[in-house]
């Protein structure tokens, strides 16, 4: 008999390896038909690896016991019963990183969604007379409070919000668009596409970097419905520039009868420079201007759920409620808690900015990240020695279409892992439990505790311990 038949013959057959006390602890927690599928992938495995091994000798097998078998077995079972959508620690310092979600929620939220989940509630039913409500209920009030606008409603996204207003108030008819606002937002959506296919049809007035208020004025005709105004929050230009505000285009556009719309996309509610940020302009200064539509984003610098929100007149507002379209782009029951909680603690800035993940990323004093750096780096250095780790300074950036010029000054915490290539060790961290994500340069990983909430720390420690060696910190 050859080597590669002795060793074939020497796998337990499925049904003892599943009596194994490791994976019969599992079955007893994990759906059998896992277990099941993790045992057969890890004996498939050890039969390929014997038939295709140099000379039939079974070159590069690990050990072939029942009980090495079972480990192996079981880390592939807790593998595919990991969750696909999970959380993560974000070291890369950008703070409304759409790769990994955006805004993390307030506290406050995550319990509101946590208790919806898991009861009936009165999402869609008036609770003093019994009758049938509206999910718009929960937040028209609390975003005319925030805004200053006459009325509200909230669909699934801000690109949802832009096209319903659109094709609310101007399918087929034109929009004036200044050319140096025709953005580009995630996933390589853009305005004019979103517009044509709201049925509204594009005017476009001026240049990339010049537009004045005459540019409007002669593109004005009887097939005009509205001008717009698209904040460009995800890129900024400077130099050689000439815009027209939103006071003069809702002036202008009131003068011919027709609309003034904007799309604010990241949604800001209080003034950035009293925390040391670039000015950017509120919903409340849009509606103040005399916009007669205001869109904008509910997880980016308002800090809550995925959501469009749409401030503005009640007149407008009933005309896109009542729109079809509006019932395909609703938010849904978790969507509503967390942002009926979030705008309630807008409504006291300082709770909100101590509150809100996002803020308090934004206003994350420097010294404290300092103390925090210099901690785990004094941790680091007992284990992969002084050369090894460091600190740098570095800016952190906002992200998610957010502040584009705003650079907030950090503390990076660096590690140059000795035998491994930092590159490996950045593919063991997203890889982890919990997974982490960094910067890369240099051949070193860069830490910004910017984005790595405190109480997070020893888990970070814990991750790049376990991806780079050297066991668990104590």
């Amino acid at each position: 008999m050859s080597d590669r038949e002795s060793l074939l013959r020497e796998l337990p057959a499925v049904d003892r390896l599943l009596q194994e006390p490791a994976l019969a602890e599992l079955l007893g927690r994990m759906p059998r038909r896992l277990v099941l599928a993790a045992v057969q992938e890890t004996l498939q495995g050890c039969r390929e690896k014997i038939i295709h091994g140099a000379g039939g000798t079974g070159d590069g097998l690990s050990d072939l016991s029942v009980t090495s078998l079972a480990r192996e077995a079981v880390e592939r079972a807790q593998k595919r019963a990991r969750p696909g959508l999970r959380p993560v620690i974000n070291a890369t310092g950008v703070i409304l990183h759409t790769n990994l979600g955006r805004a993390p929620l307030a506290a406050a939220a995550s319990e509101a969604v946590a208790g919806i989940m898991e009861q009936y509630c009165n999402l869609e039913i008036d609770l003093e007379d019994g009758r049938r409500g509206s999910r718009q209920a929960h937040l028209e009030g609390l975003l005319c409070e925030l805004t200053g606008a006459e009325a509200a409603v909230v669909v699934n996204n801000n690109a949802a919000a832009v096209f319903l207003i659109l094709n609310s108030c101007a399918a087929g008819k034109e929009v004036i668009v200044s050319r140096g606002e025709l953005v580009e937002i995630g996933g390589s959506f853009r305005l004019p596409e979103v517009m044509a296919a709201s049925g509204a049809r594009l005017v476009e007035v001026g240049t990339t970097n010049k537009t004045y208020r005459r540019d409007y004025e002669g593109a004005v005709s009887d097939e005009t419905a509205a001008l717009m105004k698209v904040h460009t929050s995800n890129y900024h230009m400077i130099g050689f520039t000439a815009s027209v505000d939103a006071a003069a285009l809702a002036s202008l556009a009131h003068d011919r009868n027709l609309l003034a719309l904007e799309d604010l996309g990241s949604g800001l509610l209080f003034d950035p420079t009293r925390y040391g940020l670039p000015p950017e302009p509120r919903v409340q200064d849009s509606i103040a201007a005399g916009m007669d539509l205001v869109t904008f984003s509910g997880d980016k610098l308002l800090g809550g759920p995925q959501a469009g929100i749409i401030v503005g007149r009640e007149e407008l507002i009933r005309r896109v409620r009542t729109n079809q379209l509006a019932r395909v782009m609703r938010v849904d029951k978790l969507a509503v808690a967390a942002l009926e909680s979030t705008l309630r603690l807008c409504l006291d800035e300082e709770r909100a900015v101590r509150s809100i993940p996002a803020w308090r990323a934004l206003t994350f004093s420097l010294a404290g990240l300092q103390e925090r750096a210099e901690a785990l780096a004094a941790t680091l250095k007992e284990r992969f020695g002084e050369g090894a780790v460091g600190l740098w300074e570095g800016t952190s950036r906002v992200g998610g279409g957010a502040l584009p010029t705003a650079e907030l000054p950090t503390v990076l915490l660096s590690l140059q892992p000795p035998r491994l290539e930092a590159a490996v060790v950045a593919g063991r961290l997203r890889c982890g439990d919990p997974p982490v994500l960094v910067r890369l340069q240099q051949e070193k990983l860069l830490f910004d505790l910017r984005t790595v909430f405190p109480e997070q720390d020893p888990l970070l420690l814990r991750a790049l311990f376990a991806a780079a060696g050297g066991g668990t910190p104590q």
